[in-house]
């Protein structure tokens, strides 16, 4: 019965969000190096309706590596501003750009030697004009039908929220290892928190040296492991290689020879990461050296290998 009617508000939405997209020029990038430069925290004001929405935004930068608060813009001037200090970046939210309460906290903001950020949805009101740098979240028309609830430029507001917000995170490089640490009790967080031991496998696939093509390839499908680590029958069994995948198929391209063995296809070289170690630590090595895949060692010394960690099983723990 409303599903028409729910549809037409969305493409009603989206149509204002194109045009506010295609308006974004050069004032967004000024704002992103004053936000990414900043030596103290973002701090978000706003009331009513939007100050929600600069509440989501300055969570959202929070909990992704940009340190922010929220700061109701009726309470900033009864006391809240002893929460902001000179570093510290602003960030005053207003659709109309004439709230009151927002206007009321523009001098002491200055005062403090804040650096304010207008994001209004009239680039010429008394808020655009004070502050230190203005973006717009302008759009012509609200959604809903008598043009007095705050729809389309609430939703508009969230969306430059999230645009700063992800530009931010990609210059910063944050990576979900990092976000696990900010969330330590949400789902990622507990999974990412978790220890290399509860997770590793330690039945280690394991070849000598000596073994021919076939026997890797057995090795690797019995242990459904998509790799071996490689040891040398010679030197008490000490572990001098790893056999992957990519190694399989590179040898295959490389060799016509089918009595080549473990020792001619290994890479004698391979990463390793204690029991103990955090799973956010093994998926930052695997990251820096762009693998899937760490032997899991006692001690730091690597003195015998006691399992095999994955990117898959970093995924699948609970």
């Amino acid at each position: 019965m409303y599903t028409n009617r729910a549809k037409q508000i969305f493409d009603e939405e989206i149509r204002e969000l194109e045009k506010l997209k295609n308006s974004i020029d050069d004032s967004f990038n000024r704002v992103i190096e004053v936000l990414y430069d900043c030596p103290g925290k973002v701090v978000m004001m706003g009331i009513g309706k939007t100050g929600i929405i600069a509440h989501k935004m300055a969570a959202s930068f929070a909990s992704t590596g940009t340190p922010a608060i929220f700061v109701n813009a009726a309470e900033a001037v009864h006391g809240d501003l002893g929460m902001v200090n000179a570093n510290d970046v602003a960030i005053l939210v207003s659709n109309s750009g004439e709230t009151n309460e927002i206007l009321n906290i523009i001098d002491p903001l200055h005062r403090l030697g804040c650096t304010i950020i207008a994001m209004t949805g009239n680039l010429d009101s008394p808020l655009a004009k004070r502050a230190d740098h203005a973006l717009s979240i302008h759009v012509d028309t609200e959604a809903c039908p008598l043009g007095i609830a705050p729809t389309t430029s609430t939703t508009a507001t969230l969306l430059m929220g999230d645009a700063l917000m992800i530009c931010l995170m990609e210059m910063r490089r944050f990576r979900a290892e990092d976000f696990a640490l900010y969330h330590p009790g949400g789902a990622l967080g507990r999974k990412l928190m978790g220890r290399v031991k509860n997770v590793m496998n330690t039945n280690v696939p394991r070849v000598a040296t000596t073994v021919s093509f076939r026997e890797v390839v057995c090795e690797m499908t019995d242990k459904h492991m998509g790799m071996t680590m490689v040891y040398d029958p010679t030197a008490k069994n000490q572990y001098v290689g790893i056999i992957t995948d990519g190694d399989i198929r590179r040898a295959i391209q490389k060799y016509n020879d089918v009595h080549i063995t473990a020792a001619d296809i290994m890479t004698p070289t391979f990463k390793h990461i204690t029991h103990d170690a955090l799973l956010t630590d093994a998926l930052a090595i695997m990251d820096r050296y762009n693998i899937t895949t760490l032997a899991v060692t006692e001690t730091a010394e690597m003195t015998d290998i006691i399992g095999i960690i994955s990117i898959h099983h970093i995924i699948d723990f609970n």
